[in-house]
């Protein structure tokens, strides 16, 4: 196989912990997702709240759905498309669109209320509609935070190849093969998405204090100094160490994509309700009473 991201002096891989499988259910105004957390048996990732894959979709024309208006608090949303067209808008008055590639790092703080729609041309033409969002948790000390946007159009996500092309990736946070993120984020974290091709290896460099996963979204993956195979709508977490193995068998009919995730802990509590995300229940109901009275408004 072809390496790539190797020093002179190997780092300490990670083992693969568990592989799950993503589950399907629709969220918004009906959209199906496949979602590998949270579940019933994997409430959260810390400091990952939820991990949504939407799509892929193709929707006839008219028939389109998105998450019409809605309240964030206490956290950040990321919104990553890869295929289609969405717009949003909020109650302050911030509106954008997203289209293939783009990102939009949304960092909710004391609360937004955000609606994120179809694009009224694509709605009536229909095609496909494909992406992921992320919820990452704020520490309390900054779960108040005045809301921001971060939007990045797809031509401003940094991206890097191997040397000899048979790894590719787009960092939308964090840092891959000498290339860095242009996003700023309120704690660090690692976002990658890969196109691996056949035959090809990569060790990625991780912090020894982050909490790593990754998703898996075509082809099958050969995970960790094991190779343990991950499949196309699987997750795989890996336990502590320096870096993680992404393999693809050189045997595999194309290329494999995933979303490559870390952050470290922050050893929190976490009470949640509904798209409301704070340290305890007093907050969740303070909350609850900001948005009834209007202050998210």
């Amino acid at each position: 196989m072809h390496t790539s991201g190797m020093n002179e002096q190997a780092p300490t891989l990670r083992s693969v912990t568990q592989v799950i499988d993503a589950q399907s259910l629709l969220e918004g105004g009906g959209f199906p997702v496949r979602r590998p957390f949270p579940t019933a048996s994997l409430s959260s990732y810390d400091p990952f709240l939820l991990l949504d894959h939407m799509g892929p979709v193709n929707w006839p024309p008219g028939e389109a759905l998105g998450a019409p208006d809605h309240p964030h608090r206490g956290f950040e949303a990321v919104t990553y498309l890869l295929a289609g067209k969405m717009q949003h808008r909020d109650s302050a008055g911030n509106r954008g669109e997203l289209g293939p590639g783009d990102v939009q790092w949304m960092t909710a703080g004391s609360g937004i209320i955000h609606s994120e729609l179809p694009d009224p041309d694509f709605r009536a033409r229909g095609g496909v509609l494909h992406g992921f969002q992320l919820w990452v948790n704020l520490p309390a000390s900054h779960k108040m935070m005045a809301p921001r946007y971060q939007d990045i159009p797809a031509a401003g996500i940094p991206a890097a190849r191997n040397a000899d092309g048979t790894v590719k990736v787009r960092v939308i946070a964090g840092k891959a093969l000498g290339t860095r993120a242009v996003i700023d984020t309120v704690i660090p974290i690692t976002y990658l998405h890969f196109t691996l091709q056949p035959g090809a290896c990569h060790v990625q460099p991780l912090a020894v204090d982050e909490q790593a996963f990754a998703y898996v979204f075509g082809g099958e993956l050969l995970a960790g100094p094991t190779e343990t195979r991950v499949r196309e709508g699987q997750t795989v977490f890996f336990g502590a160490g320096e870096a993680v193995s992404l393999a693809v068998d050189k045997g595999e009919e194309g290329p494999v994509e995933l979303l490559l995730l870390a952050g470290a802990p922050l050893n929190e509590p976490v009470v949640r309700h509904g798209p409301f995300v704070m340290n305890t229940r007093e907050e969740i109901e303070q909350a609850l009473r900001d948005y009834r009275d209007g202050v998210l408004a």
